[in-house]
């Protein structure tokens, strides 16, 4: 896979290594491509492949992003917890601080997201570290 900011290279995850598809079902990804991989036009930098929770699917609803609601008529399913999706890391960051952060797939989350958030932060809810 290549990094949509700069085609001459791949994409990595925030450990360093190749980018790893989030989800595929539901569909994600700022390209719907099933990767959080970013680009020059992705403002919202959806680069955190997120395990939804309950919690912080609530969190989301009450901060005004809905994303539990399926949306057919944008082919938006509705998510739910345990569907894993390419969060925007300004979001990730801001459940953090409120304490309703959903964990995170690090192999899967693009390397963009940590001019958002720490890297120490998101390995504290990561699903994928031995």
């Amino acid at each position: 896979m290549r990094d949509m900011a700069d085609p001459q290279r791949p994409a990595r995850n925030v450990l360093g290594g190749p980018l790893t598809t989030c989800s595929a079902r539901p569909m994600t990804g700022f390209f719907r491509d099933g990767c959080c991989n970013t680009g020059p036009t992705d403002v919202g930098s959806h680069t955190v492949c997120v395990v939804m929770t309950a919690v912080f699917l609530t969190f989301s609803k009450r901060s005004g992003n809905d994303l539990s609601t399926p949306m057919p008529d944008y082919g938006f399913p509705g998510l739910k917890p345990g569907d894993k999706w390419c969060l925007c890391a300004p979001r990730w960051q801001e459940a953090f601080e409120a304490g309703s952060a959903p964990k995170v797939v690090l192999s899967a989350t693009h390397e963009g997201a940590l001019e958002y958030t720490a890297l120490a932060d998101l390995k504290k809810f990561a699903v994928d570290l031995m």
